[in-house]
């Protein structure tokens, strides 16, 4: 449909976002991100995100990058809806508990397998909270946990206020607040990013342009935003920030060994520039001799001084 000055911009799906942030983010250590997932065979798919593991428990390197809430669950499939625009409410919380009750009874799952999680990027109201029972939970900033009985089995995250550690701060680049945003890129900036894949990198660099930068203008913010235009937009900001840096610290960013970075170079491009006894210094003499003729090692030996 052609867009009319008095028409709506397109929506974001900013369920899709953080899909795409935790897919690059948890798919390399062996977690499952699924999202728009078909709560039912024949149901319409729901704007929820599933994450699922098949260890028992998570390991080391999963924990490293799950958020407080999920990180010290003990369930091997999480669901998780996200509400950035809108406020937690009644509506949001009952939606999220039918989802935790469809999704069990549909695949026959115990209490004890499924956490469902609510993620605000906004900061409850208090009132909220103290109305369907949530209290914080003990030293973990950010995770609330309801004490009535029909909520009990859902936990809700402020991302807004989540601790500073590093595991929180690829979620938290989501939050609503602009300084919150900004002290979880300096986190990942101070904890090194070398060990992300490109595209996460590409993701994470875009994320944080928009969120940002001016350059994008005002007509950029007002677009419907998409994985692959915030990735487009990343890729586009590191390649252009890479020209401008020199050789050493471009190899320097981009992390690659000695081997990485001559692999696919002929050997002449390889071995140019260097001086002739830089490249035979730590040849042994049948080396040096290899593929030579008696008579070219003759004509050789008369040529050298007596």
């Amino acid at each position: 449909m052609t867009e009319t000055p008095d028409s709506p911009a397109p929506r974001t799906l900013w369920h899709r976002l953080l899909a795409t942030l935790l897919e690059e983010l948890l798919s390399p250590v062996g977690i499952q991100v699924y999202t728009d997932f078909p709560l039912l065979s024949k149901s319409p798919e729901a704007d929820i995100l599933l994450l699922r593991r098949d260890s028992p428990q998570w390991t080391t390197a999963q924990r490293l990058r799950l958020p407080d809430g999920i990180r010290d669950s003990s369930a091997s499939h999480i669901l998780i809806e996200f509400k950035y625009t809108e406020s937690v409410n009644e509506e949001a919380l009952l939606q999220t508990l039918s989802y935790d009750t469809i999704y069990k009874r549909a695949k026959g799952l115990k209490a004890t397998d499924v956490q469902t999680v609510l993620i605000s990027a906004k900061t409850p109201q208090a009132a909220t909270l103290t109305e369907w029972g949530y209290v914080a939970a003990t030293n973990l900033p950010g995770v609330y946990r309801s004490h009535e009985r029909s909520l009990r089995l859902i936990t809700l995250l402020s991302l807004n206020d989540l601790s500073a550690e590093p595991h929180n701060a690829f979620v938290k680049t989501f939050a609503s607040r602009r300084q919150q945003k900004r002290e979880a890129f300096a986190t990942m900036k101070r904890t090194g990013l070398s060990w992300l894949t490109a595209k996460l990198q590409w993701f994470l660099a875009g994320l944080q342009t928009y969120w940002f930068s001016t350059d994008t203008g005002e007509d950029f913010m007002k677009q419907q935003l998409t994985p692959e235009k915030v990735m487009a937009l990343g890729e586009e900001w590191i390649l252009a920030c890479l020209a401008t840096l020199p050789v050493e610290k471009r190899l320097e960013f981009m992390g690659l060994t000695a081997q990485e970075r001559l692999a696919g170079l002929p050997a002449s491009e390889r071995l140019a520039g260097l001086p002739a006894s830089e490249l035979v210094a730590k040849l042994s003499v049948q080396e040096r001799l290899a593929g030579l003729t008696p008579a070219e090692i003759e004509n050789y030996l008369r040529q050298l001084p007596h």
